[in-house]
């Protein structure tokens, strides 16, 4: 009688759905960002979907790895494919810890690598220039224009993500050594930092916030189709609508918010400021992934192969036929 009982409290080597779900609860609610929350559930579920499809398989490393070549295969990018070994290294530990894999199962699996990266993607930055001429195309004198002037000068202004804009309450905006700031703002992975304001930027929001009537909760409200205030606050999606609304006025092509975040690192940087105030300033834990922000050393505009004195490639492919 103990001896099947112990049997049955055994780590197992398949796991059921019941078991996967149970897991899956607990990875989640180890994660702080809702971000992460919805990344995380969306690649554990695309993975139980597929692992449960599959005749019995046993939990380990070798079905991982059949997983990783099944998303190479629908040629999803490798960002994309290791945020799903990441939450299913993740899913494995939690089962685990619960008992209900073997450990030697769950290291096996976190030793998948993820899919190699080839060369550099280029990202998407606005020149000085062409951020005043989306800061300057949004202002106007309606309430939704100082709303939105205000929401893209803290975006570009400040670098910040769209879940920390719609954040900021009155009580964050703070005078620290002579200087506005947001004071000890809450960001990705609930790490704390306090956010330097330009001028500009503080101008903005006072002349939204005045004009709007807002003292206290959240700064950035909801404006009905009467042009009045009204709500506790916005979502991230419609700061999501702010942006690609201003990207269209001024004529810019494939915007997202975080491009404004990736510009405000990078003219930082021209601007001669340091790596690691840049870093203090986005809050990032990794001074790479700053680095990563200010964008890869290719010069485009002035390209190194625009002077190669073969001005007359024309003229010489045409005597050679």
């Amino acid at each position: 009688m103990s001896k099947s009982r112990k049997k049955g409290h055994a780590p197992r080597k398949v796991l059921r759905i019941p078991d996967l779900e149970h897991s899956k609860i607990a990875v989640l609610n180890s994660l702080p960002a809702k971000a992460s929350q919805i990344s995380y559930e969306y690649a554990i579920d695309e993975f139980i979907s597929w692992y449960c499809s599959e005749p019995r398989l046993a939990f380990n490393r070798t079905v991982v790895l059949r997983y990783r070549f099944f998303l190479e295969q629908k040629n999803l990018a490798p960002s994309t494919i290791n945020v799903r070994l990441a939450a299913i290294r993740r899913l494995a530990y939690e089962a685990s810890d619960s008992g209900l894999l073997s450990p030697e199962l769950a290291a096996g699996i976190a030793r998948v690598k993820g899919a190699k990266r080839l060369g550099i993607r280029v990202g998407n930055w606005l020149t000085a220039d062409q951020g005043s001429a989306l800061i300057q195309g949004s202002r106007s004198e309606t309430l939704r224009g100082k709303r939105d002037h205000a929401i893209l000068s803290v975006l570009l202004g400040c670098g910040l993500r769209r879940a920390e804009a719609v954040a900021i309450r009155m009580t964050d905006l703070q005078l620290r050594e002579e200087h506005w700031v947001i004071a000890d703002l809450i960001g990705k992975g609930r790490h704390i930092r306090t956010v330097p304001m330009p001028d500009w930027v503080s101008k903005s929001v006072d002349d939204w916030t005045t004009a709007a009537g807002i003292s206290e909760g959240n700064i950035f409200r909801r404006i009905n189709r009467d042009g009045k205030v009204w709500g506790p606050g916005i979502t991230s999606k419609s700061v999501w609508h702010v942006v690609k609304a201003a990207a269209k006025r001024g004529g810019f092509q494939h915007l997202a918010p975080h491009d404004l975040r990736r510009t405000c690192a990078r003219l930082c940087h021209l601007a001669g400021g340091e790596l690691e105030q840049i870093q203090f300033l986005l809050g990032h834990v990794s001074i790479q992934t700053t680095e990563k922000y200010l964008g890869c050393k290719q010069k485009l505009r002035h390209a190194v192969n625009d002077n190669l004195g073969l001005k007359g490639l024309p003229e010489v492919a045409s005597s050679m036929n």
